[in-house]
């Protein structure tokens, strides 16, 4: 690959470059060519109806597909082609520099196992050579970073006994804790009331600005994605058929999938006596 031009700081500053990516299993295409770039600092909302290829691209990245799965395309992270790296220096890359928060905290938390051990287990992973304390101390300043109450005390409780809200926390001070460069957030706020998704946004925003955190958010919720994302791109059937800045994407929508989908999201001024906008 030839390096970034010097003269142009744009291109230099270019985190991860998503190249043609097609992804499927057997005779079903779930990613179609799809391309994008993010920068450091950066959030790319990635929305479209479930079904679309949001969560398959994301996993894409981290090479996290079943063994069925059929990849083409390149993956670039700081220019290094991610889908051409031998499996153990890739595991160098999953939890260190592009962590993971994955949907519905329960089911990602091992149920079994205390949520002080699963985030040191995520650092020992990539610091073997920290001591006991070294890495206690690493979880402690993470969970004090994603605002969790008394962590310290906490440290040794299991995820049932955390709401839901907390538990988010959890994942995504695990997903911080070694302090990655690129962020994916796969719906993080899904099954959140309005009020722990608010908490949780603020915080991914706060993360986002003290570490110059690059993220890609994925998510079905365009309100959700209008209040993070620096650009927006819509995807349908494998295919990003739209890209913007966020604000003028919702403004001034140019495809017409991205113009129904808007229709489709009701809002205060939506007539409650009709039926909501479709997608057929």
């Amino acid at each position: 690959m030839i390096p970034p031009s010097e003269s142009d700081p744009a291109a230099a500053n270019v985190l991860l470059d998503v190249q043609n990516l097609s992804v499927s299993f057997g005779s079903t295409v779930a990613v179609d060519g799809v391309s994008f770039q993010l920068r450091a600092g950066e959030t790319l909302g990635l929305v479209g109806e479930s079904g679309s290829g949001k969560s398959v691209t994301s996993f894409s990245i981290l090479r996290l597909l079943a063994a069925n799965a059929s990849t083409s395309g390149r993956v670039l992270f700081r220019g290094i082609d991610l889908l051409t790296l031998p499996e153990r220096e890739m595991r160098g890359y999953r939890g260190r520099q592009i962590a993971m928060i994955f949907q519905e905290p329960m089911t990602a938390l091992n149920p079994v196992m205390s949520v002080g051990e699963q985030i040191a287990e995520a650092v020992r992973v990539h610091h073997p050579r920290l001591s006991r304390s070294e890495v206690r101390e690493r979880v402690l300043a993470a969970l004090d970073e994603v605002a969790l109450p008394d962590a310290s005390r906490r440290y040794s409780d299991y995820p049932h006994q955390f709401s839901g809200g907390q538990r988010q926390r959890i994942l995504i001070a695990m997903a911080v804790v070694n302090q990655p460069a690129l962020l994916i957030a796969d719906e993080p706020t899904t099954a959140l009331d309005v009020t722990v998704q608010a908490q949780i946004l603020k915080l991914l925003r706060r993360l986002r600005e003290q570490h110059n955190l690059a993220m890609l958010f994925i998510s079905h919720d365009l309100a959700v994605t209008a209040q993070v994302a620096d650009r927006t791109a819509v995807m349908q059937r494998g295919r990003i058929l739209e890209e913007n800045a966020t604000a003028e994407l919702f403004r001034n929508p140019q495809h017409a999938y991205t113009q129904r989908l808007l229709r489709a999201a009701p809002t205060m001024q939506t007539d409650r006596n009709r039926p909501l906008a479709t997608l057929a």
